[in-house]
């Protein structure tokens, strides 16, 4: 009854892959002590979805501030 169409699907496909490849991006340009750049990018690959959220909440704070 109100099920999702192709055009929904195909929506919700791409918003699946560009949020953790934003995430990627983001990792990939900035500096990390360690080896947080790695273990951050393992975990975007691994659980897309998880590791967004977890990157959000918890990795942006282990960036380097560069002045």
């Amino acid at each position: 009854m109100f099920g999702l169409g192709t055009p929904e699907i195909i929506l919700l496909s791409i918003i699946a892959l560009l949020i953790p490849l934003i995430t990627l991006i983001d990792i990939l340009r900035n500096e990390f002590t360690g080896n947080n750049k790695i273990i951050w990018i393992i975990i975007v690959i691994l659980f897309p979805c998880l590791g967004f959220l977890l990157y959000i909440f918890i990795g942006r704070n282990h960036k380097i501030k560069v002045k």
